[in-house]
C-alpha cells in the first residue's frame, strides 16, 4: 500500500491545520491495536485514529463509528491517565520517514504542566504506538517489544525512547530537485530501471509512486537509468519537480484505485499507469481516503480477532458434519439394493424343496426376470433352506430401515450445514461486540458452545435490525443475524409487508414496511440491493433475490432460527452496489 513517507507528511500538515491546540476529550481503544483519540477544537471536533495493525498500519481522522469494548483496556487507561484534556502542541514527523509524533500538554497527577508525546511507528508488522514522558522514556507500548523480541531496538516501559533505525536517503523536500535527478541518473548499475532507482535513493517514495513517475518519464513504457534520453531526463526532473511542489504546498489530489469496484491502492497524486484497468476514485481529504479504503478491511481484521474461537469451532463442527454426512451417503447408496434381498428370499422360499442344509449356493430360477433366468444365490451352510430365506428378508428389512433413518439424518445434516453456514455469513458481517454476543447466544442455545464465565462477555444492550430508508420513504429493515432474522420476520413484520433474501445462499431477512401502501418499482429495485449486498453474495455480479408477502412465509416446527419457508414467490436479479446500500441507511 502507499502510504509512505510522503503521504504520511502530507497527512501530517493535514491533522496540523485541523487539530494543532485541540483538547483531548475522550481516547478509547477499539481493538488490541487500535487508538482512537476525540479531540475538541474551536468550531467542532474529530476523531484520530491511530492504527498499529500489521496489515493496516496508519493515521488519519475517521468518520466511522467504532465499537468499543465494555472494559477498556490497560493501555487505553494508562493514555487517558497521561493525555485526558491534554492539548495537542505539536504535529512531526522524522523527516520524510513513517514515523509521526504527536506532543500533547497535560498536567500530571501534582498539578504540573508536562509534556506528553506519542510516537506512532507505521512499519507494517512492526508498526507500534508509544507513550513517551517529557524526559524522554517510554511509559509504554501498544506492542512491548523485549530483548528476546529484536535485536535491533527494545520497546518497555521506563526505557529510554529511541529512533528506529533511519535509511541513509535522500529527502525530496530538503534537497535541490537538480543534484536529486543528477544522483539518481548517475548510478552506475546499467540494468536498473527508473523506479527501482527512485525507489533506493529517496526517501519515503511508495513503489506506486515511483512506477507512476517512471510511467509519466517514458510515456508508458518502462526506463533504464543508463539508456534515458535528454528528453526524458528533462521529463523526469519537471514530475519530481512536481512531486516536490505537492509535498511543500499540500495541494493534492488524493485518488483511489478500484479494479472491479474493490479498492486495491491509493495515493496523493492522479495514478494513470494502469490505464483502463483500473478506475479512479478522488476524495476531499486524505483522512477521507483512508477512512474510505480501510474502513472494511479493519472491520473484518477486527471481528476475525474477537471472532477467532467460534469460527473455530463452527469450522470444526462444519467438517464433522461434512464427514458425517459423506459417510452416510455412501450407507444410503448401499441400501439401494435391498430389493435384492426380498427376491432372493422370495425365490428361495419356492424352492425349499430343492436346497439341502448344508449347501453353500444354490441356482435357481428367477421368476421376477422377464426370461426366467437362473441366479445364483450364495447360502449359509449352518442354516436350513428356510433360515436362508429368513436370512435375507432380514437383510431386506434392516437396509429399508436404514435406508428411512439415513434419509432423516442426511436432511439434518445438510440443514445443519446450511445454518451454520448462515452463522459464518452473519459472523462476516458483525460491526462490533453486542452483534457477536447476540451470535454467541444464538450458539448457546442450539447447543453448539457453552456460556462464556468471562464478566466482559456480558450481553450488551441488543442491537435492533440495520434500518434503511428507500428513495421512494419506505422503511427497509434488515435483521443483523438468524435471530434477529426470526424476530424480524415471524413477529415485527406484518403480513402485508414484503420479505426479501438471496437465493440459496446465507443472508439477512429484509423487510419492506408497506404500512398498507404499493411497493414502487424503484424501491423494490433498492430492496433487492439490500438483501444482496447483506447475505454470502455481496461481491457476486449477478444474483437472484426470492421475495414475497409475509403472509407466505412459515417457520416449520423444530427449524434452526432464521430458517423458514415460504410459497408463492417472485424472483428478482440484482449486481449488489454498497454505494447505494449506504447512501440508504437511515441518519441516527
Amino acid at each position: 500500500m502507499a502510504l509512505d513517507g510522503a503521504f504520511l507528511s502530507l497527512l501530517k500538515n493535514e491533522i496540523s491545520q485541523i487539530a494543532l491546540g485541540s483538547r483531548v476529550e475522550k481516547i478509547s481503544q477499539p481493538s488490541r491495536e487500535e487508538l482512537v483519540i476525540s479531540l475538541r477544537y474551536k468550531g467542532g471536533s474529530a476523531k484520530l485514529l491511530i492504527s498499529a495493525t500489521a496489515s493496516s498500519p496508519r493515521i488519519h481522522f475517521t468518520g466511522i463509528p467504532l465499537e468499543n469494548p465494555k472494559s477498556p483496556p490497560m493501555f487505553c487507561m494508562l493514555a487517558r491517565k497521561h493525555l485526558n484534556n491534554g492539548k495537542l502542541i505539536g504535529v512531526r514527523q522524522i523527516g520524510m520517514d513513517r514515523i509521526i509524533i504527536l506532543d500533547f500538554e497535560s498536567v500530571n497527577e501534582l498539578g504540573d504542566l508536562v509534556k506528553v508525546s506519542i510516537a506512532v511507528e507505521i512499519m507494517g508488522r512492526h508498526s507500534n504506538i508509544i507513550i513517551i514522558d517529557q524526559n524522554g522514556k517510554i511509559i509504554d507500548a501498544i506492542k512491548r517489544i523485549s530483548d528476546d523480541m529484536s535485536r535491533v531496538r527494545s520497546v518497555l516501559p521506563g526505557m529510554k525512547y529511541s529512533l528506529p533505525p533511519i535509511q541513509e536517503k535522500m529527502n525530496i523536500v530538503e534537497n535541490d530537485i537538480d543534484v536529486i535527478c543528477n544522483t539518481i541518473t548517475s548510478i552506475t548499475n546499467k540494468e536498473i530501471e527508473l523506479n527501482k532507482a527512485i525507489l533506493e535513493t529517496l526517501q519515503g517514495f511508495s513503489p506506486l509512486v515511483c512506477r507512476e513517475i517512471e510511467n509519466y518519464v517514458g510515456r508508458s513504457q518502462s526506463v533504464v537509468v543508463s539508456e534515458m534520453t535528454q528528453d526524458q531526463k528533462e521529463r523526469f526532473k519537471f514530475a519530481m519537480q512536481n512531486v516536490k511542489d505537492i509535498l511543500q504546498s499540500g495541494k493534492v489530489k488524493p485518488t483511489q484505485l478500484i479494479e472491479k469496484e474493490k479498492p486495491k491502492d491509493f495515493s496523493f497524486i492522479d495514478i494513470k499507469q494502469y490505464g483502463a484497468l483500473m478506475t479512479t476514485k478522488c476524495f476531499d481529504t486524505l483522512s477521507q481516503l483512508l477512512d474510505s479504503f480501510y474502513s472494511e478491511r479493519d472491520r473484518v481484521c477486527r471481528m476475525k480477532q474477537r471472532s477467532h474461537d467460534l469460527l473455530k469451532m463452527l469450522v470444526s463442527a462444519t467438517e464433522r458434519i461434512s464427514r458425517k454426512l459423506e459417510t452416510q451417503k455412501s450407507e444410503l447408496k448401499a441400501c439401494e439394493n435391498r430389493e435384492e434381498y426380498k427376491v432372493i428370499g422370495d425365490i428361495i422360499s419356492a424352492n425349499l424343496y430343492t436346497i439341502q442344509k448344508g449347501d453353500t449356493k444354490a441356482v435357481l430360477q428367477n421368476f421376477y426376470s422377464e426370461d426366467l433366468s437362473d441366479i445364483v444365490i450364495t447360502l449359509d451352510p449352518m442354516l436350513t433352506p428356510a433360515q436362508n430365506a429368513q436370512r435375507y428378508y432380514s437383510l431386506y428389512r434392516k437396509a429399508s430401515t436404514a435406508q428411512k433413518m439415513l434419509t432423516e439424518l442426511i436432511e439434518k445434516a445438510e440443514a445443519e450445514l446450511v445454518y451454520l453456514d448462515s452463522v459464518f455469513d452473519s459472523i462476516s458481517r458483525t460491526t462490533g461486540d453486542s452483534e457477536l454476543l447476540e451470535i454467541r447466544e444464538e450458539l448457546y442455545q442450539q447447543g453448539y458452545i457453552k456460556r462464556s464465565k468471562n464478566k466482559g462477555n456480558k450481553m450488551l444492550k441488543a442491537q435492533p435490525p440495520i434500518e434503511y430508508v428507500s428513495s421512494d420513504g419506505f422503511t427497509i429493515l434488515c435483521g443483523r443475524n438468524n435471530l434477529q432474522n426470526d424476530k424480524l420476520t415471524m413477529k415485527t413484520a406484518k403480513k402485508h409487508d414484503m420479505w426479501f433474501h438471496v437465493q440459496s445462499l446465507a443472508g439477512s431477512h429484509v423487510i419492506v414496511v408497506t404500512d398498507g401502501r404499493e411497493i414502487p418499482d424503484r424501491t423494490y429495485e433498492e430492496a433487492f440491493h439490500i438483501a444482496a449486498y447483506n447475505s454470502k453474495a455481496r461481491d457476486a455480479s449477478l444474483v437472484a433475490v426470492d421475495y414475497t408477502q409475509i403472509k407466505n412465509i412459515k417457520k416449520p416446527n423444530g427449524a434452526k432460527p432464521g430458517m423458514v419457508i415460504f410459497y408463492e414467490n417472485y424472483t428478482g436479479y440484482i449486481t449488489p452496489n454498497k454505494e447505494l446500500v449506504e447512501s440508504l441507511l437511515k441518519k441516527q
